[in-house]
């Protein structure tokens, strides 16, 4: 009999807002990494009808490029969906104890507050900005048409666009 086995899964997605500023570093051979805790809420009514929050506080650590433009586009208080895999690592802190930290590895960063220095077409919020790993974005970078440029007379000219431009029923 075949033995079962488990996939092997480790993905999150948490959407929250950061604790204090990312912290920028390089390490010895000069990789860039940035740090950041961010707090998800969640409200909920209890069992007397009254409604309760529910902090988690995660830390997320960011490699590479996505590093760098952490670093410069966060701050506290910056409201941001992060994408990745959970990671342990343990270390030893000033006391001398042996401390396990668990963390979220970043692969993508998106960036849910509206920039101030952006300029607003036709009184629109900016999109949100979205920050990719390299290693985990590692697509055919070869973007395919929008479906307003393949439909040149599409009177919601970029307005709307859900992706279904190649659906057909």
């Amino acid at each position: 009999m075949a033995e079962i086995r488990m996939p092997d899964v480790n993905s999150m997605i948490i959407a929250g807002n950061l604790t204090r500023d990312p912290t920028f570093r390089k390490t010895t051979n000069g990789t860039p990494v940035t740090n950041f805790w961010i707090a998800s809420s969640r409200k909920f009514k209890d069992n007397a009808g009254q409604w309760r929050e529910n902090v988690c506080y995660v830390g997320v650590v960011a490699w590479y490029k996505l590093a760098e433009t952490c670093a410069e586009s966060l701050h506290k208080g910056a409201a941001v969906m992060v994408e990745g895999e959970l990671q342990s690592r343990s270390l030893r802190s000033e006391d001398g104890r042996n401390r396990n930290i668990v963390e979220i590895k970043a692969s993508r960063v998106q960036f849910l507050n509206k920039r101030e220095d952006a300029i607003l077409d036709e009184g629109e919020p900016p999109a949100a900005e979205i920050a990719e790993s390299p290693i985990a974005g590692s697509k055919d970078s070869k973007q395919e048409p929008s479906s307003e440029e393949a439909d040149g007379n599409n009177s919601l000219k970029g307005k709307f666009d859900f992706g279904f431009q190649d659906l057909q029923l």
